[in-house]
């Protein structure tokens, strides 16, 4: 009988390998004893602990790397499926490695835009355009206004803006859209 390739876990990939390892065509239905299973994981641990730069949980990296080895097209053979783990889990190590310094690049540039103060004449200008926009406001008609304030500002939903004003969701839209296009005409140029 030959080894099931749906196994999961440790003890799946024990199995396999020892069975590979063996070269034997028919494996054990008993896998009580696997002492030699246990030790050719442990090696599988040491060897990706000494390829990888970090300091790693190998055997979350080996796990990973049977979940892919798991999920590999049964047509393609692998003709050393220890190396195949290892090589995989360096792999996935260093795809990791790169993933946290990305996002930690992100994270740092989005730290240094917040701590990094407006300039004055940055200040001014959205002042400038902050009153320009309180002026597009006062020329609207006060239920245009209201309602696209309370869509913008409030975050509220049209269907919420309806019910609490005992209009149609379409009024609202209407007045959202009158609102946003005329103050959208209203800063060109600005």
């Amino acid at each position: 009988m030959t080894p099931s390739w749906a196994e999961r876990g440790r003890l799946g990939v024990l199995c396999q390998l020892w069975w590979f390892k063996t070269g034997r065509a028919q494996a054990r239905g008993d896998v009580r004893g696997l002492s030699i299973d246990r030790e050719i994981w442990d090696n599988l641990v040491r060897q990706i602990n000494r390829c990888v730069r970090r300091k790693v949980d190998a055997e979350d990296l080996l796990q990973s790397a049977y979940l892919r080895f798991m999920a590999y097209p049964r047509r393609a053979m692998v003709d050393n499926v220890q190396a195949f783990l290892v090589r995989t889990a360096i792999n996935i190590d260093v795809d990791n490695y790169r993933r946290e310094r990305f996002f930690a690049g992100i994270a740092q540039e989005v730290r240094s835009a917040l701590d990094t103060p407006p300039l004055q004449d940055e200040v001014v200008e959205a002042r400038t355009s902050l009153k320009r926009v309180e002026e597009g406001l006062s020329q609207l008609n006060p239920r245009t206004r209201d309602i696209l304030l309370m869509h913008r500002l409030e975050n509220l939903k049209y269907r919420d803006i309806a019910k609490r004003l005992a209009i149609s969701e379409s009024a609202v839209e209407k007045h959202v859209a009158k609102g946003t296009l005329f103050l959208g005409k209203w800063m060109e140029g600005w």
